[in-house]
């Protein structure tokens, strides 16, 4: 319990900081399957925040819904660098958000492999006119439910460090 009261802590502190400076948020999600969305809804106010969430568990939907090509889908699969900033981008353009962020991994019991295990999760960022920027992720693998809760702190605060940024 301590622990999603600490996650709702830092969403209310980011939502006030992101309302303050009148920027909104996008989400594409992945390994999450909207709990990053879900979490900033949360808090009350968000609207004033978060303009929408994609979820894209599928390659289809990455594809359909944000624009990501089945190239780079093909070429370096879903959980990959590439992907997860097409993903980002994606999101940024397809929104009215300022920043949008993008979730992709690898959260298990299955689906590792020796190149990409449980626990790989990739984010990526994109906001303005500048190239979508991504960060490499291993999670301990703590099961399903840690690895998705440790993929929602980093989210967090690759979301505080942007703001501090801006």
């Amino acid at each position: 319990m301590t622990d999603i009261l600490y996650l709702k802590e830092r969403a209310r502190v980011l939502i006030a900081r992101y309302a303050e400076k009148d920027l909104k948020i996008a989400t594409a999600e992945s390994c999450t399957g909207g709990l990053l969305a879900g979490l900033l809804t949360e808090v009350p106010g968000s609207s004033a925040v978060l303009d929408r969430g994609f979820v894209t568990y599928s390659n289809e939907a990455k594809h359909e819904m944000i624009g990501v090509p089945v190239d780079l889908l093909v070429s370096y699969g879903a959980v990959s660098s590439e992907v997860a900033m097409a993903m980002a981008s994606g999101a940024h353009f397809c929104s009215n958000a300022d920043v949008a962020i993008s979730i992709t991994g690898i959260a298990g019991p299955d689906g590792g492999t020796k190149d990409k295990p449980v626990g790989l999760v990739y984010f990526g960022l994109a906001h303005g006119k500048t190239e979508a920027k991504h960060v490499q992720c291993f999670f301990e693998n703590t099961g399903r439910d840690g690895i998705r809760f440790q993929a929602l702190v980093q989210a967090l605060e690759l979301l505080e460090n942007f703001i501090e940024n801006t």
